[in-house]
């Protein structure tokens, strides 16, 4: 017995200063702390806390969004872009579809309708319609005049499209090719990742008399959507508000929740947009919207050239173009438009 209470005083000790139990003892004490546990009901595990919501960037507006696939799909909720690619990241996501499948978006209409494409701005209420790669195909064109009669623009995520059919043109005789289509190849070499501009450059450097290829992808359509193919109503082109404030999606930099549009900056970016059409072949409404941003406040051309070279210098407008863009300003600023 007392050898017994010897024992269990080291091991006591042994416990006091840190150091291992015997096997047998640690079997001991298992049994008796379950022996207590059987005896004495334990209260219920207290609720592990739930994660805090993960905090958005601070550049990131906080704002949901609805959107469906054009040619038919549930409708998703989506949050957390501020710029292009990230919105079709976003949608991709939601549908379970690769962001490459994506050729652009209209808001508020499923109809490939160049009035309602997606641009620099989303108002806070629009619906959005994404449009996915549908048929490919290729089609062989022989210029009979210096232009072809196309009006390009792009996604902002690397493909450029169709925007506008000129009536009557060498592209308008070509019945396959559509309002929509993105020009994925000219010649068997791809043009996927170029801007608009550089694509409206290589087609009209095509030589007159010579045949080129142009392979396209259609987007991909639902049964009512089948036979639309260039009319276009004339009226703003390219953004749809329908609240008081738009969401702003910039090329760098955050997205910016802002009030709609003045009256002098719809009239002004409808004019600069004719223009861009006009030098280069090209619509496009944010680059518009951009250009007239530098240009509202300056007081004379050449700081309105400064500064558009400042925010576009990768584009190296010709100087006939800036002094057009800067009279258009001012006719609009004055009233004369």
């Amino acid at each position: 017995m007392e050898q017994e209470s010897g024992r269990k005083k080291r091991e006591q000790e042994q416990m006091q200063n840190g150091e291992a139990m015997s096997p047998q003892t640690q079997d001991n004490k298992r049994i008796t702390e379950e022996d207590s546990q059987r005896a004495v009901p334990s209260a219920p595990p207290l609720p592990s806390p739930s994660p805090p919501p993960e905090a958005p960037p601070g550049s990131r507006p906080r704002l949901v969004f609805h959107t469906q696939l054009a040619h038919g799909s549930p409708t998703g909720r989506i949050h957390g872009f501020t710029n292009v690619k990230e919105l079709y990241a976003k949608i991709a996501e939601v549908f379970h579809i690769s962001p490459s499948e994506i050729l652009f978006c209209t808001l508020n209409s499923h109809k490939v309708d160049m009035q309602k494409l997606l641009g620099g701005q989303i108002g806070l209420e629009d619906f959005i319609f994404a449009h996915v790669r549908g048929e490919t195909k290729e089609v062989e064109v022989t210029k009979t005049e210096d232009a072809l009669g196309l009006t390009i623009t792009d996604n902002g995520a690397g493909y450029a499209f169709i925007k506008r059919i000129k009536e009557g043109s060498t592209i308008d005789r070509l019945k396959t090719v559509c309002v929509g289509d993105h020009i994925e190849a000219i010649n068997d070499q791809s043009i996927v990742g170029c801007r608009h501009y550089e694509v409206a450059k290589m087609l009209k450097e095509q030589p007159r008399g010579v045949p080129f290829t142009l392979r396209l992808v259609g987007p991909k359509r639902a049964f009512d959507m089948i036979g639309q193919r260039t009319k276009a109503a004339k009226s703003s082109e390219g953004k749809m508000v329908s609240g008081k404030e738009t969401l702003r999606l910039r090329s760098k930099g955050a997205a910016t929740v802002q009030e709609v549009p003045s009256e002098f900056e719809e009239k002004a970016m409808k004019k600069v947009d004719d223009l861009l059409e006009s030098y280069m072949g090209i619509r496009d409404p944010e680059l518009a919207t951009t250009i007239v941003e530098a240009g509202k406040d300056k007081n004379n051309p050449d700081d309105f050239a400064e500064a558009l070279d400042s925010v576009l210098g990768d584009f190296a407008f010709p100087d006939v173009f800036l002094f057009d863009v800067w009279g258009a300003i001012g006719d609009v600023k004055n009233g004369r438009v």
